[in-house]
């Protein structure tokens, strides 16, 4: 099996031990935002090792939508090309956790209702939109 990698951003790895190491019982919502958040298990794709990240919870049916904002700065967060290599993840939403697949959305009609849906939970999406001019990647994970 291989080894887990703690987030290198101080606050993002306060956050997942925070959430993992509650079992989803605290730290459940995103810093200040009261906005809540869920951690996603994924694979590192040049280490092999196995990475966590808070993102925003956004839920449609039963799928989850991940968005790669990094809060509007000019390049994709790293979790970003992880999911593009290696698809497989892991969903933790409080304390349920869920083996999916998260796959890119690339289709602009599919990409345009989930964007709309994730500036109504979180309305900063919309600005971070507006301060890049990246394309943020948007992703679906599925339950497998």
């Amino acid at each position: 099996m291989a080894d887990y990698i703690p987030p290198t951003m101080d606050w993002v790895r306060k956050q997942v031990e925070e959430y993992e190491g509650s079992g989803g019982t605290k730290g459940t919502t995103l810093l200040d935002t009261g906005m809540p958040c869920i951690v996603v298990t994924h694979t590192g794709n040049q280490t092999g090792g196995i990475r966590k990240i808070p993102l925003m919870r956004v839920k449609v049916d039963k799928s989850y939508v991940l968005v790669g904002s990094m809060g509007g700065q000019p390049k994709n967060p790293v979790w970003v090309y992880n999911l593009r290599a290696n698809p497989s993840v892991e969903i933790r939403d409080e304390t349920e956790v869920t083996a999916m697949t998260a796959r890119e959305v690339t289709d602009e009609e599919e990409r345009a209702r989930l964007w709309k849906v994730c500036v109504e939970v979180f309305p900063p999406y919309g600005e971070y939109e507006a301060k890049t001019t990246r394309k943020i990647p948007v992703f679906v994970a599925e339950p497998t």
